[in-house]
């Protein structure tokens, strides 16, 4: 009893001294971690159910349940339990039911209806493949959505036959598509993905379109007779990836009209309330590496199309009406903020909710999701540098945090402080924003190493929003430095095209620029600096070490280090060559070749490391194994870090997400000067 007391009047008194206490995070603590995403506020804007994201570190599996909330934040308990993963909720349009995703009943994905008074569930499909976008007609009596059909692609190779108990290989393989594989899927089984519509009374659902190409998610016509949907239906799609188009399709006969004809991306259709409009989002395609998606609306029947957000210099995503049809709500990122917004009809544009995001648990980009109801009330992945996503309101102008998921966690362990720095090129004195992050307990007299770490895109965003991978390393005693070089998302058409056909020279002055604006601030050790990035961020890392050898180690993450073989060899060879430079590598191998850090591998003095999932198909392995080879011929000091069964998205384990994080680590402890 007295030592109780003794910790209760420790705590009482010196509430400060209690946070002493508190550890610095640890690799393990990945397991810990929760967030959420897709928050779906109910029509009348009551409740919320948003999926609670979790992970099993017994099964290395990341899993979700749903969880509902009233408006307000009270009676907050979960809809569903157990080990699964439960996600994609969908309210009827009179809230009465929802649709969601679960592979609860034996491990296979299937569509699930819950009645929301009674909480009575029951399995919609039990089909072979998993539905994909889904979407209630307004009546509540069917479901659209879009499933993978597979089609046999026939093989010209004609074997004999075996004979019989004779064991012979597979038969192989015949390929005759542009795109045959994609990352994160592996070498592609032959099919499309295409319309459905089910009774919500369940049964088999109907087949609606046939056609060899990919549709995108339904939404339902106000009476219910149509549904318009995004798709790529040209002839020339694969050597056209970008050209997709809005379409309507009657749902009784299957006759399918194209609304939109201009060349370049239409997509996501959102109809109005009273159904006579449709808003979409699009641009006119003239092949720059990065074009501001802008906002689109027509009328029902594809008439009078008009841009509305041609003033607005940010991508527009995720458009939903406002319930009294004179406007829209979205979301955009500016300069490393994800907001909503709303624009008139006439393209006036206000901004209505700030820091949303935390989506990305490994690395800070900017991603989040939001829903509105028809009392205008929004649902939103509320960011922060401190946590996760969690779940935020709105409602006339007052936000409210609703969830803290990792209090838990944050209580005993300490995080790194991010403060936001902007600094000039010194290529262009452009302003160049960035962000960064002390360890626990820093101490500004002291003289700390430093990671950069660098974005990958190059086309995308970090932003203020937390990062377990950032925050692992200010744990292990760096200081870190993130930011958004030229090139980066959030701050216009521009600023993102300065990088066109240009990737990845200037960004180099840019990053540059930041080290020394940093180092300008007295507590980091000049001669402990380290650099890192993933992707596009590995092909800057490759690019940095090729030209200074201010950094004692460098770490490059799913690079590209040959343009010339990636634009040939990954995922999406009809983008690549076309948006990212002028002309076809044949065409034009210096353009190629002066790009590629693989070119100045002979000034590669600083210890490399290649870090690299097995299974990626958007930066394929070989091309860091062509770097590892070039640095082994140079005798510079390098090494390879292979993730087994890992993607692109190296992270998609917890496990792996570790794995990356211990093999940075190591790398740079191995040349980090203690003295």
């Amino acid at each position: 009893m007295k030592n109780i007391l003794k910790i209760i009047l420790f705590l009482v008194i010196a509430p400060n001294s209690y946070a002493q206490l508190k550890t610095n995070l640890e690799l393990i603590d990945i397991f810990a971690m929760e967030y959420v995403s897709d928050p779906q506020i109910s029509p009348d804007g009551n409740k919320i159910i948003y999926v609670r994201n979790f992970k099993d570190v017994m099964t290395d599996k990341n899993l979700s349940n749903l969880w509902i909330v009233n408006f307000d934040g009270s009676n907050n308990r979960p809809l569903t339990t157990g080990n699964n993963n439960d996600y994609y909720p969908r309210w009827s349009h009179d809230g009465s039911k929802i649709l969601f995703k679960s592979n609860r009943s034996d491990g296979k994905m299937k569509l699930y209806l819950m009645w929301m008074d009674t909480k009575e569930t029951a399995p919609l499909t039990n089909t072979p493949q998993v539905p994909n976008q889904i979407a209630w007609s307004h009546d509540g009596r069917y479901v659209a959505f879009t499933m993978f059909v597979p089609k046999k692609n026939e093989s010209i190779v004609k074997l004999p036959e075996k004979p019989e108990g004779a064991q012979w290989n597979k038969p192989p393989t015949y390929i005759d598509k542009m795109t045959y594989r994609a990352d994160g899927a592996g070498y592609l089984e032959s099919g499309y993905d295409q319309l459905f519509v089910l009774s919500t009374d369940g049964g088999t659902p109907r087949q609606l379109t046939f056609s060899d190409d990919d549709h995108g998610g339904p939404i339902w016509s106000k009476d219910d007779r149509s549904l318009f949907f995004d798709a790529n239906l040209h002839e020339n799609h694969e050597f056209e990836p970008a050209n997709s188009e809005i379409y309507q399709l009657n749902v009784q006969d299957g006759t399918i009209k194209a609304l939109t004809g201009r060349f370049g991306p239409d997509s996501g259709p959102a109809l109005s309330p009273d159904g006579s409009k449709i808003a979409y989002t699009g641009f006119d395609d003239t092949f720059q590496g990065y074009q501001v998606t802008q906002l689109y609306v027509m009328n029902s029947d594809g008439t009078d199309a008009k841009v509305i957000s041609s003033d607005f210099d940010r991508d527009v995503q995720n458009v939903q009406w406002a319930a009294d049809g004179k406007g829209l709500y979205f979301q955009y990122d500016d300069q490393g903020d994800t907001k909503i917004g709303y624009s008139t009809l006439a393209g006036k544009v206000s901004t209505l909710s700030e820091n949303l995001g935390g989506l990305s648990l490994g690395r800070p980009y900017n991603q989040a999701s939001f829903t509105v109801s028809h009392t205008n009330r929004f649902a939103f992945t509320l960011g922060g540098t401190e946590h996760p996503a969690d779940l935020g309101t709105t409602d006339k102008g007052k936000t409210n945090r609703i969830t803290r998921l990792n209090d838990d966690l944050f209580s005993f362990r300490n995080l790194g402080k991010v403060t936001e720095m902007w600094w000039e090129s010194s290529f262009d004195q452009r302003k160049i924003q960035g962000w960064v992050v002390t360890p626990p307990n820093f101490d500004p007299n002291k003289k700390y190493p430093m990671i950069l770490e660098i974005h990958g895109g190059p086309f995308q965003s970090y932003g203020s929003v937390f990062s377990a991978e950032i925050q692992e390393y200010a744990a292990a005693g760096y200081v870190v430095l993130y930011s958004n070089p030229r090139g980066s998302t959030s701050y216009g058409q521009e600023f993102g095209n300065l990088i066109h056909h240009d990737y990845p020279n200037h960004d180099y002055e840019d990053l540059m620029s930041g080290v020394d604006a940093l180092l300008a601030k007295g507590y980091v050790n000049a001669k402990n600096l380290f650099v890192t990035g993933g992707s596009g961020g590995g092909v800057l890392t490759a690019w940095i070490v090729g030209k200074t050898d201010r950094f004692k180690a460098a770490v490059v993450a799913k690079p590209v280090i040959n343009w010339y073989s990636f634009v040939l060899y990954s995922d999406n060879p009809g983008f690549f060559y076309k948006y990212w430079f002028a002309k076809k590598p044949w065409e034009d191998p210096q353009s190629y070749l002066t790009r590629s850090p693989l070119s100045y591998v002979g000034n590669v003095t600083t210890p490399t490391m290649l870090l690299v999932g097995e299974e990626d198909y958007r930066t394929p392995i070989a091309e860091s194994e062509q770097f590892y080879a070039a640095l082994k011929l140079q005798k510079v000091e390098t090494a390879m870090v292979r993730i087994p069964g890992a993607s692109h998205g190296i992270a998609d384990k917890p496990s792996n997400l570790i794995a990356k994080m211990a093999s940075v680590l190591a790398w740079f402890e191995k040349y980090k000067d203690t003295k």
